[in-house]
């Protein structure tokens, strides 16, 4: 039986929901922070989470309302348990909690990144297994998807994501934040090549990936054109903006060939690789990964702009899918900063008391 599922989406600083009935998405509503964080060249945790706080409950009524439903017509409530930052996740959980508690329905607790490794299922009915490149601003690693809980993680980011990165070298460029947008607006006009910058881990064999070396190289390249030329020029944004796009579209295309090389081992029936993330949403990032499949042989997939970064659609599919496999939670369900989705291999980026990283 088709299912329908209120999904609930507050890890980071975006607040969404979303009812879902089957693979139909009835409705989505998301309620940006970008103008709260605007001032400090980052999202702060404290702001981000009382804005979540403020905004769930009608984010949700939002949702129902644009769907024509009411509560009761709801089958179940999943929403992000993790990871994110731990005020927003935690504000979504009392919320779906007390949703839960009030009605009687299900309560399903997703993981953030399962929510975007799922959404090629949701979009374009992908069969498993496919290989999912997860790039965002938290978050980067190459998963062969088996299941809805079942996720092998084949390589990832050994330090920054390519998000974060992105809004660094927005930041020493003095371009706005979120960087994302503005370096690939303004690499538009630029030279991809005036500039030499590293393409780190190319040299090793593997799918891991690091971004930190980029960004200080790219902060030495500024350094050096403000004292050659006593400052920094549209041209020279623009340029440095290119080629830092450039090196990053570089190492996630070689890492992208080396990990469907992987995945081909598993002989899929239809092989697909499929991207998700806020920076799939870069256009040349995008068509380069596009190419590199037609070269494969590989289905490329990659969910509309709106469902690559953060929403509630993916978060309620994923618990449409867990719901069918029988997984539900209770009240004991906790929000969780840390959860990374193939437990079994070895963690990336260290751990500690809440748990390994990724």
């Amino acid at each position: 039986m088709i299912q329908t599922i209120l999904g609930i989406e507050s890890s980071c600083d975006d607040t969404a929901a979303a009812i879902l009935h089957g693979n139909s998405i009835l409705s989505s509503v998301v309620f940006g922070q970008t103008e709260l964080h605007a001032d400090f060249g980052g999202v702060v945790p404290e702001i981000a989470a009382r804005a979540h706080a403020e905004k769930v409950d009608l984010c949700v009524e939002q949702a129902l309302s644009q769907a024509n439903m009411v509560i009761s017509d709801l089958d179940a409530i999943a929403v992000t348990a993790g990871p994110g930052l731990i005020g927003g996740v935690l504000s979504g959980v009392m919320c779906a909690k007390g949703l839960s508690v009030s009605t009687g329905l299900p309560l399903i607790g997703v993981n953030h990144l399962a929510g975007h490794a799922l959404t090629p299922r949701l979009t374009d009915q992908v069969p498993y297994p496919y290989l999912m490149l997860l790039v965002s601003g938290g978050h980067c690693q190459f998963l062969i998807v088996k299941g809805c809980d079942n996720f092998e993680r084949i390589g990832g980011t050994i330090d920054d994501a390519p998000g974060e990165a992105f809004d660094k070298t927005a930041r020493i460029l003095g371009l706005q934040q979120p960087g994302g947008p503005e370096i690939q607006r303004v690499a538009g006009s630029g030279d991809p090549l005036r500039f030499t910058l590293p393409r780190p881990l190319l040299d090793r064999a593997g799918c891991d990936m690091s971004f930190s070396g980029l960004k200080t190289a790219m902060l030495r390249a500024r350094d050096a054109v403000i004292a050659e030329q006593n400052g920094l020029f549209p041209s020279d944004q623009a340029d440095l903006a290119a080629g830092f796009q450039r090196a990053v579209a570089d190492i996630l295309v070689e890492k992208s060939a080396r990990a469907l090389d992987r995945y081909y081992d598993l002989s899929p029936n239809a092989p697909v690789f499929a991207v998700a993330g806020g920076v799939a949403a870069n256009s040349e990032i995008r068509d380069r990964l596009e190419q590199l499949c037609a070269q494969k042989g590989a289905t490329f997939v990659a969910p509309p702009l709106a469902l690559c970064t953060d929403n509630a659609a993916m978060i309620a599919y994923a618990g449409y899918e867990q719901l069918g496999s029988g997984r539900v939670d209770d009240l004991t369900l906790s929000a969780r900063p840390r959860w990374p989705l193939d437990t079994r291999a070895p963690t990336m980026l260290g751990s500690g008391k809440k748990g390994a990283k990724a």
